[in-house]
């Protein structure tokens, strides 16, 4: 366990990563995971008061699947196995120290550079980025 949860945390974290991410299949599903789960961990930027699954998934402006029917409804077990796994702490690149990711509109590449961010790659339509390993230590 790589951060601290509760069942209803877990419920949350794989109903947000099916609400972001259900085309992507699995491996784009975990990577959303890791995304929330940095912002945990991270001690920078915007995520200085962010402490548990809930105050990340709830920040306001940032995951616009809460807003998708998606998101509501009971996961899966398939998908909680998932969670599962992203709290025992796998990672998959390019999510592997991000904090952010976008999906571009169409074909449309992704951007360099997104909220001074570097673009650490792409999976299918999600674009992932990391801030600085110097100012997110916790990530790094």
């Amino acid at each position: 366990m790589i951060i601290k949860y509760n069942t209803k945390e877990k419920e949350l974290l794989a109903r947000i990563m099916r609400a972001e991410a259900v085309g992507e299949g699995n491996l784009g599903m975990l990577m959303v995971g890791n995304v929330l789960v940095n912002r945990v961990l991270a001690d920078c930027l915007t995520f200085k008061n962010i402490d548990t699954i809930t105050d990340a998934l709830y920040q306001p402006n940032q995951f616009s699947g809460v807003d998708s029917p998606l998101f509501f409804g009971n996961p899966t077990t398939s998908e909680l196995n998932l969670a599962d796994r992203i709290l025992r702490g796998e990672y998959y690149y390019p999510a592997t120290n991000a904090l952010w990711f976008y999906a571009p509109s169409g074909d449309a590449e992704c951007k360099d550079i997104w909220y001074d961010q570097e673009l650490s790659g792409r999976y299918k339509s999600h674009c992932f980025y990391n801030p600085d390993p110097g100012i997110c230590k916790q990530i790094h």
